[in-house]
């Protein structure tokens, strides 16, 4: 009789032990690497969920890494070198066009304008576009957003590359700012808080920002393998939970607070930079308050991708949109 109590205790306790690791490898302890195509507080919410403990309260912790360009997030997506990337949805569009079976799928929005901003080298007052021309812009990578809404930005102003300005194409993302203090170029594209470090320093001056010009479009978005949702579906709506979370914390509080629950991601920025930087981002309205991206939103970034010659056929909305997590979460 003990030794059938000793088994059947054995017995339970193994059950116990093996319900605990299931719910383990479901979402309690898990890491995710997330590779982001650069460190902004573009991505305001993104921080706030690190530094606020919503990813913690879903049992998440976040490894991220810095890709430094959109092409490089997507490398680390496709090589398994990350979990989860952020970064433009047009590189998820270049893979299936480019015939592969297993590509990104996006399932959050986080950005709906471009965050780059306009920096010369002088002050200019009354800054407008038809300042531009005859003068030479450190662009981007083409292909990538940045570059694509500067060019877009700048064709609805009348300025084209080859004609009446000079786009720079050959300096890589990441080094566009040291490309510019070191001569290159009149003007180039900065993201915050570098752009406001740029000007405090007295090194440029932000002109204007180019998301208002180029107007709303889904510009940042997390995304994944559709075998690494479809085998971690718990774990991503998780880490949606937290940043819809934080969306909300990034639209309903002041900057001065947001500002300070970004300090632990930005080091090297005054809690004046960061303040100033959210101020901008929310000024434009570059942060999505609904992590769901509006088909109409997607045909606008075919739309850009087709104007700038990098995409010759079309690819289905329904293909490279998964709304599903966050439709679940918001229902």
């Amino acid at each position: 009789m003990k030794k059938c109590i000793t088994i059947l205790l054995i017995v339970a306790l193994l059950a116990l032990a093996t319900l605990s690791l299931v719910s383990c490898k479901d979402n309690k302890g898990t890491t995710i690497r997330l590779n982001e195509v650069t460190h902004s507080v573009f991505y305001a919410p993104l921080y706030v969920a690190i530094n606020e403990g919503y990813f913690e309260a879903e049992g998440i912790t976040i490894e991220l890494t810095n890709g430094g360009g959109s092409d490089k997030t997507m490398t680390a997506i496709m090589s398994g070198q990350a979990d989860i990337g952020l970064a433009g949805p047009e590189t998820a569009v270049y893979v299936k066009a480019g015939g592969s079976s297993n590509y990104p799928v996006v399932f959050g929005q986080l950005t709906t304008k471009d965050g780059s901003f306009l920096i010369g080298r002088n002050k200019v007052d009354n800054f407008k576009w038809s300042d531009l021309e005859g003068k030479e812009i450190i662009g981007g990578r083409r292909g990538g957003m940045p570059q694509m809404c500067l060019e877009y930005a700048l064709h609805k102003n009348g300025l084209v590359n080859g004609e009446n300005i000079t786009i720079n194409y050959d300096v890589q993302f990441d080094l566009i700012a040291s490309a510019f203090g070191s001569g290159t170029g009149d003007y180039c594209t900065m993201f915050e808080p570098v752009a406001s470090t740029y000007q405090n320093a007295g090194k440029g001056y932000i002109q204007t920002d180019v998301g208002t010009e180029a107007g709303t479009i889904p510009y940042t978005c997390f995304m994944a393998t559709k075998e690494y949702i479809k085998d971690n579906q718990n774990t991503v709506e998780a880490f949606m939970r937290a940043i819809i979370k934080a969306i909300d914390f990034v639209m309903e509080k002041d900057d001065a607070t947001i500002a300070n629950a970004l300090l632990e991601s930005f080091p090297g920025s005054s809690k004046e930079d960061l303040q100033s930087a959210v101020y901008q981002y929310k000024k434009i309205g570059a942060f999505k308050t609904n992590p769901v991206m509006l088909e109409e939103d997607y045909n606008k970034l075919i739309d850009i991708l087709k104007f700038n010659k990098v995409l010759d056929k079309d690819v289905a909305y329904t293909d490279i949109i998964d709304n599903s997590i966050v439709n679940g979460i918001l229902d």
